[in-house]
């Protein structure tokens, strides 16, 4: 589906918080750019849902960046890349990285028909899909699921990421990528922009930045460089974060986001440590066919037969 389709689906699935009462967002899809106007949705529904959540407020943005982010889901057949769409909120103090389709279908499922939403939705867009002989891409699920608060607290990152249905919390170091920048120029977005390369836990990343955006930021975990980072790449191209859209904000929270289970249901991140927390994951992946087995109470999955993920995640020094 194409950006404009996916707004208008959020159009449609949303009638009452839209159509009705919010009629100059559905405006803003003629009008103005995919980005702001699907956060802008976004966040309506959110705010407007009869169930309400405090979030804490870190800061404010002042700027907030859009990035293209493709992934290789197995990089053994390198046949399945993945795209997200990551935001990220600069504050003058504070930043935050997160993907927007995470953020959305947390909004979702903040809402009280959240569920009956999703299942409609799901229903439609896949049975689009298969008359079109696409693969099919569920409209609502969560996709990078680190959410990256730089600087809080102050000098350190908290990181927030799930494992399945399980949520946790942890604290990286701040700029800790040792950049080396080269000469290399190219122009993104009408900016020139510089070549820097590191060799960050376990990949060496390329990574493209803009002198003339004096912001010292990226997405991820990116940062330390002397302007705002446009585009990041490791070596073999397995991720790769494009920078596509920027945008000058004022009245823009940078919120700390909760644990949404269900309307009106709200979680809590359990501490760890950042090599816990890959190991973790790791070890999820790897056995999904036991876990599933395990949670439905038969065997279900031939585990001796089934195929091992060849997957790996940004950072690759866990073991």
């Amino acid at each position: 589906m194409t950006e404009r389709q996916i707004l208008q689906n959020i159009l449609n699935d949303y009638p009452d918080q839209v159509h009705d009462r919010y009629g100059w967002l559905r405006n803003r899809v003629m009008k103005s750019d995919f980005y702001s106007t699907a956060l802008a949705i976004a966040v309506a529904i959110l705010i407007t849902s009869p169930i309400a959540f405090s979030q804490e407020t870190l800061d404010q943005a002042q700027h907030r960046f859009y990035y293209d982010y493709t992934w290789e889901f197995d990089t053994l057949t390198l046949n399945d890349t993945r795209e997200d769409l990551i935001i990220l909120q600069v504050g003058q103090n504070i930043s935050k990285s997160y993907s927007y389709y995470t953020f959305q279908s947390d909004s979702l499922r903040a809402t009280p028909d959240g569920r009956e939403v999703f299942r409609e939705s799901l229903n439609r867009v896949l049975r689009e899909q298969m008359a079109r002989g696409e693969r099919l891409n569920p409209p609502y699920y969560r996709r990078m699921g680190a959410m990256v608060y730089k600087n809080h607290p102050e000098g350190e990152m908290t990181i927030t990421d799930a494992i399945g249905g399980s949520y946790y919390i942890y604290t990286d170091e701040l700029h800790s990528q040792n950049w080396n920048i080269t000469d290399s120029t190219k122009t993104i977005l009408d900016y020139t922009c510089q070549m820097a390369v590191s060799d960050f836990r376990g990949r060496r990343w390329t990574a493209w930045f803009a002198p003339d955006i004096p912001i010292s930021d990226g997405p991820w975990k990116f940062s330390g460089l002397p302007g705002l980072i446009m585009e990041a790449h490791d070596l073999k191209k397995h991720f790769h974060f494009t920078i596509v859209g920027i945008e000058n904000v004022k009245d823009d929270p940078i919120v700390f986001s909760p644990v949404v289970i269900d309307s009106g249901l709200f979680g809590k991140h359990e501490e760890t440590t950042r090599i816990a927390f890959l190991r973790g994951c790791f070890r999820y992946i790897h056995n999904l066919a036991d876990i599933t087995n395990a949670e439905l109470g038969h065997d279900l999955f031939d585990v001796s037969t089934s195929r091992r993920q060849q997957r790996d995640f940004l950072e690759r020094d866990y073991w």
